[in-house]
């Protein structure tokens, strides 16, 4: 049945937009199904157009087995849920019940919906329209999430304060828990055969069992994982630990206000939550005037460059004032649930505080992460320990896997780039796994070309993002925008935005859209509009998310710009503890890892230009080093076989083949 499907006349060509039959996509499905017969562990990369979504769908609902799946972000999430499996199991005429679990956070509270009306504290006007606006949909939502509200900036200051989190949700003591749209999320998610879920929520589950998925997970037999290329960095932030100042102020807040509303006079709160507040605010001031931005190394009592005894001396106390909170929150706990929760909280901040004053586990590394407040972080080098031991149940020393018969699928384009796909199984703990690697359907060679351009300056020169602006200034003015120019930092995401910006200042031929001045949204909205309807091309600069996850089919996308070829930052302390534990064991930092991670970030990035069949455009690397040294052969062979442009005269006849209507600009004359 499984491999009907993909027939050209199969069920695939009723549920999927512009479907082709690709032997690719047949081979993977297939795949996909041994794994979910035999049980085991099934590794895939499909290249870009294979249709990977399908491939294990239509297997996985065709067995009748439990699923849940789990991607990396919410966006495909809601793709998944909203889109695909609708169509695939109507189309299977399946009666398969599905459901989506999202975290906490992205859900309405009702209770603190209503504190927010109450205590009075949103921060500006738009604020409380807004608020208005929540409180107008919560009479008709069912779910409750906040996805479905139109119009909700998803970087409004309100959603913290119409959301609850771990450490403030009141759990069963909550005035509004029979209709709490989290239960409610949760409940279906038990009842449903098929749950989609994302890897945060899934690593969060896995470290402190939050989310109902402890439940969950022994009723599935079949777990996928899509773009699982994610899978390790997400991982780590979960499963070590970690400890802001904002929180202890937070929960400072939280206390004083639930101390004067419900118990005035029986505890001086103002003197309580001042200590805690001081403590602190003081761990924060004894790192002093740091670089906004910067990590900390941590590799003895205290982080770098920061004073050994004030900083045991500046831990210290934020354990005691947490402790003394605790203290005053016991002589009120039964008159309210609030304060029951505010313990559980300084208990926690407590007990992190007293970890940080104790050596780093084995196999973790410390820093600190230094903005407006600090965030004191202990990770595991690589989720490969959890993985075998929490996930495949592979104790150390067990002769046999008691989870053999369950099915685990990781799928994603890029996954590394050699045949048994290091870069992604050796972190993740799966190097005994099956791997299967299917290439791309596309016709790069005719669809794409790439282009080096020789005169740009090297990344480590002052004047290379300037000079990258003005090749993509050139090359949008030539094309009439249809750019994604992707960068590797902030610093050049500014440099080269302004830049742009103020090229194109008053342009009726181009409009220049730069990451952080609109909500994420928007800007992908705006740009896949591209020039229609009479509107200019666009140009859009991002960095960061925008490498990956963005789908931009046909002509509003033509020219991807990569500002240099995407290594980890060295000083990164998780970047230096990965390489000293290579070095340490006789292999490469730079061949094992640094390599392996700039050819999985380029393959991503690149991968934004070509969606369909019938797309054209140019990728641009304007980094030298892929040409000029050893190690750009191999970063050259992770990417697609696209033609390569070998001069400036070859890049704009390029360009002009894919311009429509021809520009005049002197400056390439």
């Amino acid at each position: 049945m499984v491999r009907e499907a993909f027939a050209p006349e199969g069920v695939l060509s009723r549920a999927a937009d512009h479907f082709l039959p690709r032997q690719e996509q047949t081979d993977m499905a297939m795949a996909v199904a041994r794994t979910i017969e035999d049980g085991g562990v099934l590794v895939v990369e499909a290249g870009t157009g294979v249709g990977k979504t399908f491939s294990y769908l239509v297997p996985a609902l065709l067995s009748g087995e439990r699923m849940l799946l789990s991607t990396a972000t919410k966006t495909l999430q809601d793709q998944l849920f909203g889109r695909d499996l609708p169509r695939l199991v109507q189309a299977l005429g399946l009666p398969v019940r599905t459901a989506l679990l999202k975290g906490r956070g992205s859900y309405l509270c009702l209770h603190r919906m209503e504190l927010a009306r109450s205590e009075a504290t949103l921060p500006d006007r738009t604020s409380v329209r807004a608020l208005a606006k929540v409180e107008q949909w919560a009479q008709v939502t069912r779910t409750g999430d906040l996805a479905e509200l139109e119009g909700l900036d998803e970087r409004s200051p309100l959603i913290p304060l119409v959301t609850s989190t771990r450490d403030n949700c009141l759990g069963s003591q909550c005035p509004k828990f029979k209709a709490c749209h989290v239960n409610l999320a949760r409940r279906e998610a038990l009842a449903a055969d098929v749950v989609v879920v994302n890897h945060h929520l899934f690593f969060a589950d896995l470290a402190v069992r939050e989310s109902g998925m402890a439940e969950l997970l022994p009723s599935v037999r079949v777990v996928i994982f899509d773009e699982a290329h994610q899978l390790n960095e997400t991982g780590v932030q979960f499963l070590g630990a970690q400890l802001t100042t904002g929180q202890v102020l937070d929960f400072g807040r939280d206390m004083l206000a639930a101390g004067l509303q419900l118990a005035r006079g029986l505890v001086d709160w103002q003197l309580v939550v001042s200590k805690v507040e001081k403590a602190a605010r003081d761990l924060r001031l004894v790192v002093g005037k740091t670089w906004p931005g910067a990590k900390l190394r941590w590799t003895g009592a205290a982080p770098e460059n920061v004073d050994g005894q004030a900083w045991s001396q500046a831990l210290d106390d934020v354990h005691q004032a947490c402790e003394q909170a605790m203290a005053a929150l016991d002589t009120v706990s039964e008159l309210a649930p609030d304060f029951v929760r505010l313990h559980e909280r300084a208990a926690e901040f407590a007990s992190r505080a007293e970890r940080f004053t104790r050596a780093c586990a084995p196999g973790s590394v410390r820093w600190v992460d230094v903005g407006t407040q600090l965030r004191l972080v202990e990770s595991p080098l690589d989720i490969a320990e959890a993985v075998q031991s929490r996930m495949l149940n592979r104790k150390a020393g067990a002769e046999e896997a008691p989870e053999q018969s369950r099915a685990w699928i990781f799928t994603s384009a890029t996954l590394g780039d050699d045949p048994k796909l290091r870069w992604f199984t050796e972190p993740c703990g799966l190097t005994d796994a099956d791997i299967l690697r299917v290439g791309s359907p596309f016709d790069y060679a005719r669809q794409a070309s790439v282009y080096v351009p020789r005169h740009i300056a090297r990344p480590a020169d002052p004047a290379h993002s300037a000079q990258v602006a003005e090749l993509a200034g050139q090359a949008v003015q030539r094309l009439g925008g249809r750019t994604m120019v992707l960068t590797t930092t902030l610093r050049a995401l500014r440099t080269i935005g302004e830049a742009l910006q103020l090229r194109f200042e008053g342009s009726q031929g181009v409009e220049v859209l730069v990451q952080g001045q609109l909500p994420k949204r928007r800007l992908m909205e705006r740009f896949r509009q591209g020039d229609s309807e009479g509107r200019p091309g666009c140009v859009l600069v991002a960095s960061a998310s925008f490498w990956e996850g963005v789908d931009v089919p046909g002509d509003a996308l033509q020219m991807v710009i990569i500002d240099k070829l995407p290594f980890p930052p060295p000083g990164d302390p998780l970047v230096e503890a990965r390489s000293q534990r290579l070095e340490a064991s006789g292999r490469s930092p730079f061949n094992d890892y640094f390599v392996p991670e700039a050819a999985v970030a380029l393959k991503q990035g690149a991968g934004r230009l070509i969606r369909r069949e019938s797309d054209c455009g140019i990728l641009v690397v304007c980094d030298t080093r892929l040409t000029s040294m050893g190690y750009g052969r191999r970063l050259m062979a992770a990417l697609p076989a696209m033609r390569q442009l070998q001069s400036e005269d070859e890049f704009r006849a390029a360009l002009d083949e894919l311009t429509r209507t021809s520009t005049t600009d002197p400056s390439w004359t």
